[in-house]
């Protein structure tokens, strides 16, 4: 019922009561008609107002993250604030008891460690039903919302499958612009240098960071001294029959870049290589030298897009499939100690840090099991961790060859909504830029 179709009732209620001649009554009547039709009409126009307001206030909160998402991903400049701000606030707003609604935008760049800032100012009135009869033809009402971004800084790390199978299907062909578009969707989010980094960590059953860094101190000799060298004669007899043998490794000036998993527990954990045990074991795996076809080295954080997308070029298919060393690496390189030594987190800004790893296989090798489900169960550990420590995971699960949905993956992701299972290598790109618009909301700081 309107408050116009109350009044009236009233106002017809009231002339019959005024009419009355029994005993009092109009008398009484006519002296609290007045308060009792003012009380009760002033609280039917505020709660009119008040839903005016309230849904104002929502569509204010609603255009104002649109409007900082647009801008900070470079959709729109400073001068289409206020525009923007009317078209979305008119799309979004509807309440059919305003009058003379109106949207004022007010835009603070970003200065150093502090944010930018989009404050929005709505206001609009109702007319009134009864409280006119006060004097009042209208009530006014008011209310504002303020987004932040830019004190929010992000890093990310690629952790992409390079192995055999993904030569099948267009599977690679497919990956590397869709990867190289998510950088592209990315590196407009940072206003200044350092705002965002992403690195980029290509594993098959190993990783590969190149013989370059041979003589580094986080690496543990041991594995690979094992597996490589010759044994040297030591003592023959008197016939030339050699009686004593002495295994000797071969010099590190022979090692090809590899490394296999670290030593367990370690292997799910991000711990500082300090001593033999945390150190990375350095390995020879075939896939590493370059002699043909090898897997591309680590890439630091970094924020030169040009380099990171032509490290995406250098992407060669070969080897198997050992997705907790991959997940265990790019959680390493965004931390701040050997071997990637990220750089320091600036206290005046809050980080957020994420991974996003895809795959097309399930589990097959690592340097412990040829067994896909004891595999699995490390790399639980290791995901466990991983976000327990903060770190935001999207999986992507290439599947273009009926395998089954890949269990470890599901349960890696941060929530089931960062999971995502492609059966055509032609999705690669729709999910990426899906992936891209979830990190651009990480990025923004309500």
């Amino acid at each position: 019922m309107s408050g116009a179709s109350v009044f009236q009732k009233l106002r017809a209620a009231a002339c019959r009561f005024i009419s009355a001649r029994e005993a009092n009554v109009a008398v009484i009547f006519a002296l609290s008609a007045i308060p009792i039709i003012s009380f009760v009409g002033a609280a039917i126009d505020l709660t009119r107002a008040n839903a005016a307001r309230t849904s104002m206030q929502a569509a204010l909160d609603s255009t104002a993250l649109m409007l900082s998402k647009d801008l900070s991903s470079g959709t729109i400049n400073s001068t289409q604030i206020s525009s923007k701000a009317s078209s979305y606030f008119g799309a979004l707003y509807n309440n059919r008891d305003a009058q003379n609604v109106a949207v004022e935008a007010h835009y603070t760049p970003p200065s150093g460690s502090t944010p930018a800032i989009i404050k929005l100012d709505g206001s609009g009135f109702i007319v009134t039903d009864f409280m006119q009869i006060a004097g009042f033809p209208h009530m006014d009402f008011n209310t504002s919302s303020t987004t932040t971004w830019g004190n929010v800084r992000m890093r990310v790390a690629l952790v992409l499958d390079v192995t055999g199978s993904m030569a099948d299907d267009g599977k690679m062909t497919a990956l590397k612009p869709a990867a190289k578009s998510l950088i592209d969707q990315l590196s407009p989010l940072a206003t200044t240098n350092g705002d965002i980094y992403v690195s980029i960590v290509p594993f098959s059953k190993d990783i590969n960071m190149g013989p370059s860094y041979k003589d580094a101190s986080w690496i543990d000799w041991t594995y690979w001294e094992a597996n490589n060298g010759t044994n040297v004669c030591t003592n023959r007899n008197a016939w030339g029959n050699c009686t004593n043998y002495v295994w000797t490794p071969a010099s590190h000036d022979t090692w090809t870049g590899c490394f296999t998993d670290r030593t367990q527990n370690y292997d799910t954990l991000n711990t500082a290589p300090t001593s033999s045990d945390t150190r990375f074991p350095a390995d020879q795996y075939s896939y590493c030298d370059n002699s043909g076809a090898k897997i591309a080295t680590v890439m630091p954080l970094s924020y030169d897009w040009t380099a990171l997308k032509a490290k995406i070029d250098t992407l060669v298919p070969t080897g198997n499939t050992n997705q907790g060393i991959g997940l265990a690496w790019g959680w390493m390189t965004l931390t701040q100690s050997d071997p990637f030594n990220a750089p320091a987190k600036d206290p005046n800004f809050v980080y957020k840090d994420a991974l996003v790893i895809l795959s097309d296989g399930l589990n097959t090798q690592n340097r412990w099991y040829n067994n896909a489900s004891q595999i699995d169960a490390r790399q639980r550990i290791l995901c466990d961790n991983a976000k327990q420590a903060g770190l935001t995971i999207y999986t992507v699960q290439v599947n273009t060859g009926g395998d089954p949905t890949s269990a470890v993956l599901q349960y890696c992701a941060s929530n089931a909504s960062s999971f995502y299972l492609i059966t055509s290598a032609s999705q690669t790109a729709s999910v990426f830029n899906q992936i891209g618009n979830q990190l651009s909301k990480l990025r923004i700081s309500r």
